[in-house]
């Protein structure tokens, strides 16, 4: 039995070993996920753009940044803006029923979980062309959203409302003299752009100080209408023709799209109308231009003067990914679409796809707010204390067994009254004397005891202790039983009885 299970366990151990080789070696599944990450190497991917990035902007300055628009921009760390979110979350608590202008300013400070945040109104930029001179940061960008400071503090004392101001002002100054230093290009390519309040100011004080943002996304975010409304710009999808799939579902159409650009005109690029049916309509007396089209004329890349900066939109992030960038048909279309920005340093966003640098737990939104951090182990200690007692609970209760009773004397009893019952006397004679010579050979060392010698008699006499006589009358009796044949009672019990007074009286 034990080698048959041996065999099965063998075989079984084999067969999964087999199945484990078989899942190493097998090849992957494509995966088909748009993640535009620029490591991954999959189809989606944008992992060829970002390696010739440097080529073609042609600098070597291209940093990956995963950081919010905010802290990017503004230099404040992260700390910071957590430490101040936190603070006014606690003052919000504390306070009760607060302000709608509060609120809006905590949501706006919270972008580094980059949270859509209320609407509030954007500086309003007086577009002009390129070789123009921008307005004023200090007057028209302001870097912090704008709060009504009585709102906040309506229960705080003078004192502290000036100390609050002198800090803002301070922190003002430090902001504004981050932005004005920063000489770079802003890259995001990401299939869904979202900015908060506080990301949207920042962003358009970088854009008016000279500086470009390059934006590839298919989906705005709610809040990023803020950012659009500034300038100037809406997004609307279109509906596209449909032709009968491979699976006799409705499928779009392929676009077709292309430069305005007259030297740029002659390649067209076809591109799944799946992925490219947003386009732009940019509102009249904004200064830009749109840069591509499809073949009704739909703007799928503009391009926004905003201050001395630009902002360049593309609504066809499809377009480069890995895909697309090595396929001979479509490979100019991002080469040609990033030539516009100048040759300076570049920032490639990877924030808004992959979260904060070394954050990448499933449970981070989890573990980054006290109560749902709390709560969370809260579950995993009662699913623990719940296997624990329900698995006592639904065990099998284990019977008591008692111990089984000696029933040897009982067993005696009952073979010693059959005999009795039967009036074989001579046999249970038989039976003592057996048991006698046995008694002998083991506590005196008689294997062969003659009991007519004198010699063995004189030695069981000063083996056992007893007077000879009574070893004379206990032979005598033993000799009656063992040449007897047929036994009365009294005769036995007489036997019986001195066989356990020679057991008891004897040294042994």
């Amino acid at each position: 039995m034990t080698s048959t299970f041996r065999w099965y366990l063998l075989g079984l151990l084999a067969l999964f070993g087999a199945y484990v080789a078989l899942e190493y070696y097998r090849p992957k599944p494509v995966d088909w996920r748009p993640t535009l990450i620029n490591k991954d190497k999959i189809p989606y991917g944008t992992y060829v753009l970002y390696d010739q990035l440097p080529r073609l902007l042609g600098t070597d300055s291209v940093q990956t940044t995963r950081l919010p628009i905010y802290n990017q921009l503004t230099g404040i760390s992260l700390k910071v803006t957590d430490a101040l979110a936190e603070s006014q979350a606690r003052t919000i608590t504390t306070a009760g029923d607060s302000s709608h202008q509060t609120k809006a300013y905590v949501r706006d400070i919270t972008d580094s979980t980059n949270q859509p945040a209320e609407k509030q109104p954007l500086p309003s930029a007086h577009p002009k062309s390129s070789g123009s001179s921008g307005p004023r940061l200090d007057d028209e960008y302001p870097a912090e959203p704008v709060v009504d400071t009585a709102a906040v503090a309506s229960d705080s004392s003078t004192t502290s409302e000036d100390e609050y101001e002198e800090n803002d002002e301070e922190g003002h100054d430090r902001t504004t003299e981050h932005l004005l230093s920063l000489r770079a290009n802003y890259l995001f390519v990401n299939t869904t752009f979202e900015a908060s309040a506080t990301d949207a100011h920042a962003l358009l004080r970088f854009i008016a100080n000279g500086n470009d943002v390059f934006i590839v996304a298919e989906n705005v975010g709610d809040s990023t209408s803020a950012l659009l409304d500034t300038l100037g710009v809406r997004t609307r999808t279109v509906k596209l023709p449909t032709h009968v799939g491979p699976r006799g579902l409705p499928v779009p159409d392929s676009v077709t799209v292309r430069f305005n650009n007259p030297a740029l005109a002659c390649p067209r690029y076809r591109l799944p109308g799946g992925d490219a049916n947003v386009r732009f309509v940019v509102d009249s007396g904004r200064v830009g231009r749109a840069l591509a089209t499809d073949a009704q004329g739909r703007p799928v890349f503009v391009r926004l003067d905003y201050g001395r900066g630009h902002v360049y939109l593309c609504s066809v992030p499809i377009a480069f990914t890995n895909q697309f960038v090595l396929r001979p048909a479509s490979t100019q279309f991002a080469a040609t679409a990033l030539s516009y920005l100048p040759a300076r340093p570049t920032w490639w966003d990877e924030y808004q796809k992959q979260g904060r640098l070394g954050d990448q737990s499933l449970l981070r939104l989890v573990s980054g707010h006290e109560a749902l951090n709390t709560a969370w182990y809260l579950l995993i200690i009662g699913g623990i204390l719940f296997v624990l007692v329900e698995a006592r609970r639904r065990q099998r209760i284990i019977p008591t067994l008692k111990p089984l009773p000696n029933t040897t004397l009982l067993f005696t009893r009952t073979v010693a009254s059959l005999y009795r019952q039967g009036s074989s006397h001579a046999l249970i004679a038989e039976k003592k004397v057996g048991l006698f010579m046995d008694y002998l050979r083991t506590h005196f060392q008689e294997t062969s005891p003659d009991f007519g010698d004198e010699n063995f008699r004189e030695r069981l006499s000063q083996k056992s202790g007893l007077a000879r006589p009574r070893v004379d009358e206990l032979l005598r009796l033993v000799n009656f039983a063992r040449t007897a044949p047929q036994m009365n009672d009294q005769q036995l019990l007489q036997l019986s009885r001195a066989l356990t007074d020679f057991k008891r009286e004897a040294h042994r």
